[in-house]
């Protein structure tokens, strides 16, 4: 039973929750170590409390799961959970989650709250209402985002909002076409909005959220503020790998029609990795030697 809450939970899927790192290193505080601590709990907290959402959607959605080809083999799905237990599971899952956070500070519990509210009305309706659906999951990585700077006690960056908002929503979206292309007219039975979308319409929101995005991080890079705050005008050296990452993303979506589970897709990818490892490593690099001179 362990091993199949454990499978249920999704743990690969616990690398979105890097989010909550941003603003520790784009505030230039990731040598303070009470920052650190901070954003770890708030990591730990996330994972627990994704991990919650991810449980009662799969009891919410158990039906529509086992006529699906692939999520139908997941534990409550295909009946190796109990439903009891995975309840169980949830409610242990979410309250240490939810207590992590208040040790952070009230406004990242507050977060956490508004992420677990949107997550609940999702599972329990809203997943139903076309592009609704996929704003409320792109939302809950922004939130993520916010939570970080928040237990930090930084101002949540407009660039940070909205190029975070775009990306997330390129992933949701990628997500929606491989659903729409592999059930084709079984997907409005698997997920009703899907009854709403079409690939072109699909492929339409991509284009613009990857466009936006692209447009976005490199005005970010060459922003006066930033440019100031970070004493450095070298974050432009960073849109090469930015940009790469996100046409590698389009190409694993389209050409290799991978893009039915984002997260395992670019954690599988060694391309997508090393291209990743590379920004971090220059992001890290840019702004430790500016600050170093400044």
């Amino acid at each position: 039973m362990i091993r199949e809450i454990l499978i249920s939970v999704r743990p690969y899927q616990w690398v979105k929750n890097v989010l909550v790192f941003a603003a520790l290193i784009f505030s230039l505080s990731f040598l303070d170590p009470r920052a650190i601590q901070l954003s770890i709990l708030v990591f730990v907290s996330f994972c627990l409390v994704s991990g919650s959402v991810y449980l009662i959607n799969d009891i919410r959605d158990k039906r529509a799961d086992s006529l699906h080809p692939v999520k139908k083999r997941r534990p409550i799905a295909s009946g190796r959970l109990p439903v009891g237990i995975a309840l169980a599971a949830f409610f242990a899952f979410l309250s240490t989650g939810l207590f992590l956070a208040y040790l952070a500070n009230w406004k990242t519990l507050f977060l956490i709250g508004v992420y677990l509210a949107l997550n609940l009305g999702y599972s329990f309706g809203l997943k139903r209402v076309v592009i609704l659906d996929v704003m409320i999951v792109a939302i809950g990585f922004l939130i993520r985002a916010m939570a970080g700077a928040y237990a930090i006690d930084v101002a949540v960056s407009p660039w940070l909002f909205i190029c975070t908002l775009l990306l997330a929503l390129l992933l949701v979206l990628g997500k929606r076409r491989q659903e729409l292309a592999m059930m084709e007219e079984q997907a409005g039975v698997h997920r009703k909005s899907l009854e709403e979308y079409s690939l072109p319409f699909i492929d339409g929101l991509m284009f613009v959220s990857a466009g936006a995005a692209i447009v976005t991080y490199s005005l970010y890079t060459i922003a006066d503020e930033v440019v100031a705050r970070f004493h450095t005008q070298w974050l432009i050296a960073t849109t090469p790998l930015a940009i790469y990452g996100i046409f590698r993303y389009l190409y694993l979506v389209y050409i290799k029609e991978q893009g039915g589970d984002p997260t395992k897709m670019m954690i599988m990818d060694k391309a997508f990795v090393i291209n990743g490892l590379l920004w971090v490593a220059m992001i890290f690099s840019i702004l430790f030697y500016a600050k170093n001179i400044a």
